[in-house]
C-alpha cells in the first residue's frame, strides 16, 4: 500500500501482518494462540478463522468458546473495522487478551464506542509495512482487550522495534 491513490475500500485488504511485528508483539504480550481474521496465506498462528480456517465467518463465532486460552490476534480488513471493534468490546474477558491491530482512527465512531474505555490503546511506531516495501500511509494502534499489565496507563506509545 502506498499513500498515493489510497482511499477507503480500494486497497488490498488481506496483507499479512509483518513477521517482525508479530515477534515484537509476542515478546511484549506472550505467545499468540489463535488468529481471528485470516486466510490460508496470511495467518500468524496454526489455527485461525477465515477462508481455509476453522470457520469462514469469524464475526459469527463465539471466540472464547472456540479458541484456546491465551492471546488472540486480530488484524481485520481495514475497510470495515466497526463490527470487529464492537465484537472485541462485547466479547472481551479479563482472563483472555484480544490484540486488535487497526489504523489509529481516534476520531471514528468505532473507536469512541468500542475501543476507548474498553481496551488499552498502544500507538505503534514506527509505521508498519504490510507489503514489505512501503510504510502503511496511516499510523496504527494495537488495542489490547482483556487482562492488562497492572499499573500501565490506558494509552501508550510503543516503539515495537526496541522490543526485538
Amino acid at each position: 500500500m502506498s499513500g498515493a491513490g489510497f482511499h477507503r475500500g480500494a486497497s488490498k485488504q488481506d496483507y499479512a501482518t509483518p513477521k517482525e511485528f508479530i515477534e515484537a508483539v509476542e515478546k511484549r504480550y506472550g505467545k499468540l494462540v489463535f488468529d481471528l481474521a485470516a486466510h490460508t496465506d496470511n495467518h500468524v498462528t496454526p489455527a485461525w478463522f477465515g477462508p481455509g480456517g476453522l470457520a469462514e465467518d469469524s464475526l459469527a463465532v463465539n471466540w472464547y468458546d472456540a479458541c484456546p486460552a491465551g492471546n488472540l490476534w486480530l488484524n481485520p480488513p481495514f475497510d470495515n473495522i466497526a463490527p470487529w471493534a464492537e465484537k472485541c468490546a462485547l466479547d472481551r474477558r479479563q482472563d483472555q487478551r484480544i490484540l486488535f491491530l487497526v489504523p489509529a482512527s481516534v476520531g471514528s465512531n468505532w473507536f469512541a464506542n468500542h475501543v476507548y474505555g474498553h481496551a488499552q490503546v498502544v500507538f505503534v511506531r514506527p509505521r508498519l509495512s504490510f507489503d514489505g516495501k512501503n510504510p502503511y500511509p496511516k499510523d496504527c494502534m494495537l488495542c489490547a482487550y482483556g487482562d492488562l499489565y497492572p499499573g500501565e496507563p490506558e494509552c501508550i506509545c510503543w516503539d515495537w522495534r526496541n522490543q526485538l
